[in-house]
């Protein structure tokens, strides 16, 4: 299998993009926002509280699970899902690191 363009950059600029991609929808934040309020939730309950119906939130899950920013648990009938602690704290770090990349100047660029 050939390489893709993803390969050819760092590992970090590869994280930080996979975090932002996750990010990248309102209704993924949403969900991130709810679950963080909570110590875990049911994927009823999301979709109770979310504008959208089931299977579009559990396409978002699946999405958040697959950046590392949530994980769920079988739980009988439902799966449960909460924040990945590691995971969380390593998105915060990665934004924050890049977002302190950018030094202002004193002559405005445009």
């Amino acid at each position: 299998m050939g390489l893709t363009k993803s390969d050819e950059f760092t590992v970090r600029d590869n994280r930080l993009a996979k975090y932002a991609k996750a990010l990248a929808h309102p209704a993924r934040v949403a969900i991130l926002r709810l679950l963080a309020d909570r110590r875990s939730c049911v994927c009823g309950d999301i979709v109770e509280v979310l504008p959208i119906a089931q299977s579009t939130v559990s396409q978002h899950l699946k999405e958040l699970k697959a950046a590392g920013l949530i994980q769920g648990e079988i739980d009988g009938p439902r799966v449960c899902y909460c924040i990945n602690e590691a995971e969380w704290n390593g998105a915060q770090k990665a934004l924050a690191e890049f977002f302190q990349l950018h030094v202002p100047v004193a002559d405005k660029c445009c």
